[in-house]
């Protein structure tokens, strides 16, 4: 294949993956929720002179992706689309990084672009986790892409200068060291491209000792480590501050760790979730966020063929050719990913978040089989054909579906009709009532959208058994603000129990109010006189 063919299949495909995207936000189908919301937050702050190490209240979780937003937000504005836009150009930079891995992996440019038309349109889970921030999964996705690239790029290199001194090689591993560390920052997830890519680098390095036995191959596993402490450094300063518990126990889940019973109870629970609702997500049979059969017409041919790749993974794995060890590298995604999810505290979450690093290794597995089974050109493409009108089906009619739309949320009653959003800004600034209490979902959209004019704090539960955690409020500085205004008002959203809960408290404690429903916001207003949720048993 020329390269003029190469580039203008690729422009293509970022094309198509563009303007997905561009369509999907001209639609405004993807609401702007509370974690993205706090990202936005943390970029304004950080323009502002603030440097977070973490996501607002998730020491697990780094603030790459916020100093990201913050240089949109410095060359565009402060908006929303800014947020996307960044990443949007972390996706296409994905694309961009799995082509190349794809090239390198198999060395051929076919399962290279092939790979890159099954990320350009992606299923409903891919397509919202890449659209819509929650803090980091577009920059593991990126770098998790980089790092099986520079492992695949290092297999070559040793093939071309057995045992001699490369500086190529020496880049190889002080780059992986960085992509590395950067990711384990970022984000804790991209150890489930960091671990199989590093055992391949050091199987790599056992071959090239082998083939040269030169003295100098000894540096390479002190660059690579010198590198990981170089890119995650903002994590290791943060011990230093903090202590190492914290951390730790935030990386394995402990944010999420709400379940009780047995291990075994608690990992066969995973299991199912796993089975029933990680791998239907994860093909694109139903959205993230419900139970709920997509394009369903053409559900069982693409059902179909995703079993035939897998069949032809596994068969491919004991059967020695040039790609085997790199089939097993990319095996090691899925491996992690269901390891962490069957064993860990996140496998109490089967939203769809956890499962979008799989996308990467299986559009390049898949793409090799395309590019090995099928024979017959009309074949392969009509084959590729079906899964991408399917996955673009389901996007369509979950966008058409407004709301919820393509949402984050997975807990109905978070579900927010955010159209209303607006509306309910002006009617608070209408009334003057710029301070006081919501829940986790209401308080940072409309912090960020009233330029932080208005100030309400999560100190109300939004589960509908009235539970509550203190972990819902991630910024202190506006828990001062609220506690210094002597004019407070409630925001509710679709929670009765708690509705009930207020006016009897407000009547038991001889409060007049006045109350406004816009769209699912239900405001308690022109209290006579300001009550706080720690004095009616909220908050707390």
């Amino acid at each position: 294949m020329r390269r003029i063919q190469i580039i203008l299949i690729l422009l293509l495909t970022l094309l198509v993956g563009a303007g997905l995207k561009v369509w999907l936000l001209s639609q405004e189908v993807i609401p702007f929720n509370s974690d993205e919301a706090i990202v936005a937050l943390m970029a304004r702050h950080i323009l502002a002179g603030e440097r977070p190490v973490f996501f607002y209240g998730q020491s697990y979780m780094g603030s790459l992706d916020a100093f990201l937003v913050a240089l949109g937000f410095l060359i565009f504005g402060s908006h929303v689309w800014v947020i996307r836009l960044v990443q949007t150009t972390l996706y296409l930079s994905t694309i961009i990084a799995t082509v190349l891995a794809g090239r390198l992996a198999f060395n051929s440019w076919n399962v290279g672009l092939f790979s890159g038309f099954f990320l350009a349109i992606p299923t409903v889970n891919f397509t919202l986790y890449t659209t819509a921030s929650l803090g980091g999964y577009g920059e593991a996705l990126l770098l998790g892409s980089l790092l099986l690239l520079v492992y695949f790029w290092l297999s070559g290199l040793v093939l071309e200068k057995p045992g001699r001194f490369s500086f190529k090689i020496l880049t190889a591993f002080g780059l992986w060291g960085i992509l590395a560390g950067i990711g384990f920052w970022a984000n804790g997830i991209t150890l489930v491209f960091s671990i199989p890519s590093g055992l391949g680098m050091l199987a790599v390095l056992i071959r090239y000792w082998q083939l040269g036995r030169a003295k100098w191959i000894y540096i390479l596993p002190i660059v690579a480590i010198s590198g990981f402490f170089i890119g995650s450094m903002p994590w290791w300063l943060s011990i230093l501050q903090n202590g190492l518990d914290l951390l730790v126990n935030e990386l394995f889940g402990g944010a999420v760790a709400v379940e009780r019973g047995t291990f075994f109870s608690r990992t066969l629970d995973h299991l199912i979730n796993l089975i029933l609702l990680g791998g239907t997500v994860t093909f694109g049979l139903r959205p993230p966020w419900e139970v709920r059969w997509l394009a369903l017409p053409l559900l069982p041919p693409t059902l179909i063929f995703w079993f035939a790749v897998i069949f032809f993974w596994f068969r491919e794995l004991f059967r020695s050719s040039d790609y085997q060890k790199n089939l097993w590298v990319l095996m090691g995604v899925p491996l992690l990913v269901v390891s962490g999810f069957l064993f860990t505290s996140f496998g109490v979450d089967p939203s769809g978040r956890y499962f979008v690093p799989l996308a990467i290794p299986l559009a390049l597995t898949a793409a090799q089989f395309l590019w090995i089974e099928i024979a017959r050109r009309w074949a392969r493409f009509a084959a590729l054909a079906i899964v991408l009108a399917f996955n673009l089906a389901g996007t369509v009619e979950c966008a058409f579906r407004y709301p919820p739309g393509l949402t984050t949320q997975f807990y109905s009653a978070t579900i927010i009709d955010h159209r209303y959003d607006q509306e309910l800004i002006r009617f608070l600034e209408a009334n003057a009532e710029r301070r006081g209490y919501t829940n986790y979902w209401v308080a940072y959209p409309l912090a960020f959208l009233s330029g932080e004019q208005l100030i309400f704090i999560p100190a109300l539960p939004y589960h509908l058994d009235l539970r509550y955690t203190d972990r819902d409020n991630r910024y202190s500085p506006y828990n001062d603000a609220v506690k210094n205004s002597q004019r407070i008002a409630y925001i509710t959203t679709r929670n009765p129990a708690l509705d009930d809960y207020l006016r009897a408290k407000f009547v038991e404690n001889a409060i007049k109010w006045q109350e406004e429903v816009i769209g699912d916001y239900r405001v308690y207003y022109r209290l006579s006189k300001a009550i706080r949720p720690e004095d009616i048993g909220l908050g707390n």
